[in-house]
């Protein structure tokens, strides 16, 4: 729909051919060493990749029934999301599809995880106002996870620029990275 802000990608498609240069910026992630692939240094390399703040990027994992939240860490024990739920990750995680949302508060989404306070600056309690996400699959295509990188702020004026499906095609192939991560961090 044009002008809603909102895109979705009803079908999986193919990545397009990198350059050396945009490989650079998801290679970031595949240099982590065994020992840095804790969810902290995950997201943190996520959040430069994307120029975002560390609270602006959310890794869940896959347990059971159930979405569990591996960061940011004071969400580790807030809650959980059931799969079966409206959430934009659990739609995320059934549908295995990636989705981008430049005006997600006009997105019907469950703000409850939202509003926990996140670190020690008041700028940790801004709204998600725009949002990509994109599940994390393992060797056997099987959902193993989502990663969302969101933009914050007060108000859309202030959030910075709009993600675009390059973003979007980047943060699939840091999925890719992340699923690799994820195992090495199981062993």
């Amino acid at each position: 729909m044009i002008g809603t802000g909102h895109i979705s990608y009803l079908a999986h498609y193919f990545l397009k051919p990198h350059t050396s240069i945009k490989m650079l910026e998801t290679e970031q992630l595949v240099s982590i060493e065994p020992q840095d692939s804790s969810p902290e240094a995950i997201c943190a390399t996520v959040a430069a990749v994307f120029k975002v703040r560390k609270t602006e990027v959310a890794l869940l994992e896959v347990s059971g029934n159930v979405l569990k939240f591996l960061y940011p860490a004071e969400l580790t024990k807030v809650g959980a999301i059931p799969l079966s739920s409206s959430a934009v990750a659990a739609r995320t995680a059934r549908t295995r599809k990636s989705d981008l949302f430049n005006t997600f508060t006009r997105v019907k989404h469950s703000s409850v995880f939202e509003v926990v306070k996140l670190g020690a600056t008041s700028e940790d309690t801004e709204v998600i106002q725009k949002l990509m996400t994109v599940p994390i699959l393992n060797s056997d295509n099987r959902v193993i996870g989502v990663i969302q990188v969101s933009r914050k702020a007060y108000s859309p004026a202030n959030v910075g620029a709009d993600f675009t499906t390059e973003d979007l095609r980047k943060l699939e192939a840091v999925a890719v990275d992340i699923a690799k991560l994820l195992k090495k961090s199981d062993q």
